[in-house]
């Protein structure tokens, strides 16, 4: 398909009117390439491993979740040029959509749902709520990383999940209001762990967010690319 039916298509599937303030002028088509897209790899991140692998695998296009970059920039030098240089040299189209994926009707949330067995599930401003219908193990082995846990997770089986970085106050605070017991997400800061009105469970960002990307890859017939980061825990 042309260029402009495939932006046309990504568009609906997470209308950028959707995103939050900070995505403005970040998401969206960041490069361009060829106007003839016919095969798509899908990522998380536009790290330089995976436009090598997108440049690589001969596609016309690469979508992915997290803006590659952030700040505005007069050259594209050192990593921002490790990015690029692939895209570029292979004439493929890179394609951004975060917060407005996020908030999305079969987005980044509720993928994760579906991924950690949420069922009966409602939706707050950022985060969902669903009840658990897997073990904390369960989820942790699901989703392939540790849990690190503050509080008390006896009894919780009301359990609110939001893709990213979300401990936010106001968020935690709509998710127990909208029953929630627990608050799932990633980069817990240590003032909102102590002062959390419900137990927080910190995940990795990846392993919250990867699901809805291999969901839109699958749903779409497009290549994904998988880029776990290398973590490990020292005891």
């Amino acid at each position: 398909m042309y260029l402009s039916e495939f932006i046309k298509k990504l568009e609906e599937i997470a209308p950028p009117g959707l995103a939050e303030e900070f995505d403005t002028g970040k998401i969206g088509l960041i490069v361009e390439g060829t106007y003839d897209v016919r095969t798509v790899a899908c990522a998380l991140d536009a790290t330089p491993h995976v436009t090598e692998m997108a440049a690589e695998l001969g596609v016309d296009a690469l979508v992915v979740h997290h803006p590659p970059f952030w700040a505005p920039m007069h050259g594209i030098v050192g990593r921002d040029a490790d990015v690029a240089k692939p895209l570029m040299r292979e004439n493929i189209n890179l394609y951004a959509m975060h917060t407005n994926y996020d908030h999305a009707d079969g987005g980044i949330n509720d993928c994760l749902a579906d991924e950690i067995g949420l069922t009966d599930c409602v939706k707050g401003s950022l985060e969902i709520v669903g009840t658990m219908t897997m073990s904390f193990e369960e989820i942790a082995s699901k989703l392939g990383c540790s849990l690190r846990v503050w509080g008390d997770l006896d009894g919780v089986t009301r359990l609110a999940a939001a893709g990213g970085s979300a401990f936010d106050w106001e968020l935690i605070e709509e998710a127990e209001s909208l029953g929630a017991q627990a608050y799932l997400a990633s980069e817990l800061k240590y003032n909102i762990a102590r002062e959390s009105p419900i137990p927080c469970i910190e995940a990795t960002h990846y392993a919250l967010e990867a699901p809805g990307m291999r969901a839109l890859a699958k749903r779409n017939d497009w290549i994904f690319i998988e880029d776990i980061p290398e973590t490990s825990i020292i005891l």
